[in-house]
């Protein structure tokens, strides 16, 4: 299973521009690999660990934020779009990062975060200080009630609590994310020529694409509207029935549009949205031909261990993406869900969560499309359940300490030995703690292991890339026994899911991957998934 250094290429092997069936990886910066000892991830972290990636299989990378930041929301507060964290690097490791990726034929894609800025950044500091230019680059306005004590509308931000805050002068400023959080304006052209010359500065650098953070919602319904929400609900979770205000307004495809024009003008760049709305239909809106190349696609990874479940994911996936001729992309877990291995998990034990994690990672690699993958999968990863006292996402606190956040899911990844910081780190003392009994899990304890997890992605990563059976798009649906599924791709890949609890009949045809193993009866086994051609 050698995979051997290639040039820079702008297409797959099926002749198809590199980004219509990358297998993405992200790469959450503070969890993968620490190279100068503080216990936090790095960017020389990556570098150094980038020839395990490219034995793995993948195409390309995504990396989460590595801005200058005060780390209130883990970088996702950015105090400056164009420079490096010291925390993380430099701008000189952010190039040999990039330049070591090509070489060994690896994209690299990095996070836009277009909605809000922190609000140590520059111009927020002015607008706080009073009405100019920078205050006109946020959402500012005017409170309700006495002397504008009251927010100017009943808005909740996505972590909980209000999400507008007051400055000296009594103005409010908005923001859905924390308060160091403030959104920018997006009806203030300036901030679309700022966010301008930030691609156009990574996009010099060599960086192959952007996600885009909270793609849906830089536009806000025109006034501002109060939500419709019950009296005395104080969080509001994110609504995504096509009515919450805060977010899907039509002015924000034109910021896409922006977006498109500037990565048209770089030969074979990409961008991927984070969009959560209602319905496969809105989120095709967000990749017409002149919008985004991709959006993330949630139905898989929202659906239950369901073969059911999983078939009406993929199938209504793939005609809304059909219908404007995008790619469709498909997610198991990411940093800010639970991880797929502890979801399959649910009433049942640790290990069948595993087993289950594992076939549902051969029907997201069967899928024609994108496949991205979190750091970890590849070793099927559990979330691990972090004491109070250690839990760092601004969840946690701004929702009254109800809501135990997203810190369980971005544990730093295990390299080898037998005890934390397992190889990440030459600190014993990581970011967020590790537990003592991951050293099975290890990327050591599973590369030469031929039943691993890690050798199960490997081969089918190998396979995705090399065997004909994946040749061409689309699929053909087969009959299944129930709580089964099984369908075929046009070049001859025949994918079959037992999602149930027995065995059923194996499918014809000759093997080319199982998720575990096959007893000799020529049944498929529960929670288990097959590759034949």
């Amino acid at each position: 299973m050698h995979r051997s250094p290639d040039s820079r290429t702008t297409t797959s092997p099926r002749g198809d521009v590199w980004w219509k069936t990358a297998v993405f990886y992200q790469v959450y910066v503070r969890s993968f690999a620490d190279a100068d000892g503080d216990g936090v991830g790095d960017l020389a972290g990556i570098r150094a660990r980038l020839p395990y990636l490219h034995l793995l299989g993948v195409d390309a990378l995504w990396l989460t934020p590595f801005y200058p930041s005060p780390m209130v929301d883990h970088g996702y507060d950015v105090a400056d779009p164009r420079d490096v964290d010291p925390l993380f690097g430099t701008l000189a490791d952010f190039d040999a990062l990039v330049a070591d990726a090509h070489a060994l034929g690896i994209k690299v894609t990095v996070d836009l975060v277009p909605n809000h800025t922190s609000d140590r950044h520059v111009d927020f500091a002015g607008a706080v200080a009073g009405p100019g230019p920078e205050r006109a680059r946020y959402v500012f306005r005017d409170g309700r009630g006495d002397g504008g004590a009251e927010p100017p509308n009943n808005w909740r931000s996505i972590f909980g609590g209000p999400a507008w805050t007051r400055v000296p002068d009594g103005s409010w400023y908005l923001h859905l994310f924390t308060a160091e959080q403030p959104d920018l304006d997006w009806t203030n052209p300036e901030v679309a020529a700022d966010l301008e010359r930030t691609i156009r500065f990574w996009l010099d650098r060599g960086t192959d694409g952007f996600r885009i953070d909270v793609a849906h919602g830089m536009a806000k319904a025109a006034g501002l509207p109060d939500m419709d929400v019950p009296a005395g609900v104080d969080a509001v979770p994110n609504q995504r029935d096509g009515q919450d205000p805060r977010f899907d307004a039509e002015e924000v495809h034109d910021v896409h549009r922006m977006i498109r024009r500037v990565l048209d003008s770089y030969p074979e760049r990409m961008a991927v949205g984070e969009v959560w709305v209602d319905g496969d239909e809105r989120l095709a809106r967000y990749v017409r031909p002149d919008e985004l190349n991709l959006a993330f696609n949630f139905r898989l990874l929202q659906a239950d261990w369901d073969a059911a479940a999983f078939r009406e994911a993929i199938d209504a996936s793939l005609t809304a993406m059909l219908a404007v001729g995008a790619p469709t992309t498909w997610v198991l877990s990411n940093h800010d869900v639970v991880r797929h291995a502890t979801r399959y998990a649910v009433d049942a034990d640790e290990a069948t969560g595993r087993r289950r994690a594992r076939a549902a990672a051969m029907v997201q690699l069967a899928l024609p499309g994108v496949a991205y993958l979190y750091y970890g999968d590849e070793l099927a990863l559990p979330n691990v359940d972090l004491p109070d006292e250690v839990l760092q996402d601004p969840v946690w606190e701004r929702s009254g300490r109800t809501e135990r956040g997203r810190d369980g899911e971005r544990v730093p990844m295990p390299w080898s030995g037998e005890k934390p910081p397992y190889d990440f780190s030459s600190s014993a003392r990581t970011w967020l703690p590790m537990p003592d009994d991951w050293a099975h899990l290890t990327v050591e304890a599973q590369l030469e292991d031929p039943d691993s997890t890690l050798s199960l992605y490997r081969r089918a990563l190998e396979l995705r890339r090399e065997h004909p059976a994946f040749g061409r798009d689309g699929l053909e649906w087969f009959s299944a026994p129930a709580g089964c599924l099984a369908f075929r791709r046009p070049a001859g890949l025949l994918c079959a899911l037992n999602a149930s609890s027995e065995p059923v009949p194996m499918p014809p045809g000759d093997l080319l991957l199982a998720s575990g193993p096959l007893p000799p009866d020529g049944t498929l086994p529960a929670d288990t998934a097959v590759w034949l051609a």
